[in-house]
């Protein structure tokens, strides 16, 4: 049936139309009902909230006294401190007893400790050092002012780390070494002479002197571009010289690739 809605006066509610049942969805049953239903039935127990149907009935004799519910305090004792018998001080013993000495000894402690004072050597100060205004001394020996490396077993010896970087630095160098051999007996690298790196020297600084010269030669007010631009070119050509003047006066040993 459609939804549309007729006036009540239309001509379509003469013919009869079919009511339409609403179907409800069906219930839910779990699928443990039965089992649930079993364990239940198997559990249950007769009289099981309301305790067994029968209860022993106690004797007419064995009625509740009064006060018997009460807590029963110990029986009643004479009082006695539990250390008497450290308080207890032995008997003075009679004039016929003799005690039992140690060993005598003819020593004269008085006269012995006399001497041993005597002889003594005094003893010195603690050395110590004052830190407020008040005057409170401390131990000298934990002030770090105390040279206790001196007293250390490996003092004045060479540390491991650095033996061990002198030993990497030897090898290193021992490397290097055989290999410039290598290169310079197939022909790929020679070394300077003295007399070349001198003349390379000095015709660097020559150059860095022209440079210089023509760079005071410049005008006062650059204000063009290609004013600038010479500028610029003349300082990155004698930072250049500088570099190369500097490594090779710190380098004394210089190799030259033939390649």
């Amino acid at each position: 049936m459609s939804d549309t809605i007729y006036p009540a006066e239309s001509i379509y509610n003469l013919i009869p139309r079919e009511e339409e049942k609403t179907m409800k969805a069906p219930r839910y049953m779990s699928k443990f009902r039965e089992q649930v239903k079993l364990e239940k039935q198997s559990n249950k127990a007769p009289n099981k909230s309301m305790g067994p149907a029968k209860v022993d009935v106690p004797l007419p004799q064995k009625y509740l006294l009064k006060h018997s519910k009460e807590p029963k305090l110990p029986e009643k004792k004479p009082f006695k401190y539990e250390d008497d018998e450290l308080h207890y001080k032995p008997p003075v013993p009679a004039r016929t007893d003799k005690p039992l000495m140690g060993l005598h000894t003819n020593k004269n402690f008085i006269k012995t400790n006399a001497v041993e004072n005597i002889m003594a050597v005094p003893k010195k100060p603690q050395p110590a050092y004052t830190d407020t205004k008040k005057g409170d001394k401390q131990p000298l020996e934990n002030s770090g002012l105390v040279p206790k490396y001196i007293k250390k077993k490996d003092y004045g010896q060479t540390p491991e780390y650095l033996l061990q970087r002198r030993e990497e630095v030897r090898k290193a160098q021992e490397e290097y070494d055989s290999y410039v051999k290598e290169r310079m007996k197939e022909g790929a690298m020679k070394q300077l002479s003295g007399e070349e790196r001198f003349k390379i020297l000095q015709a660097l600084k020559k150059n860095w002197d022209d440079l210089h010269h023509q760079y005071q030669g410049l005008s006062v007010v650059i204000d063009t571009a290609p004013k600038k631009y010479r500028k610029e070119r003349l300082e990155q050509e004698m930072k250049q010289l500088e570099r190369d003047i500097d490594m090779i006066e710190r380098h004394k040993t210089i190799y030259i690739s033939n390649n």
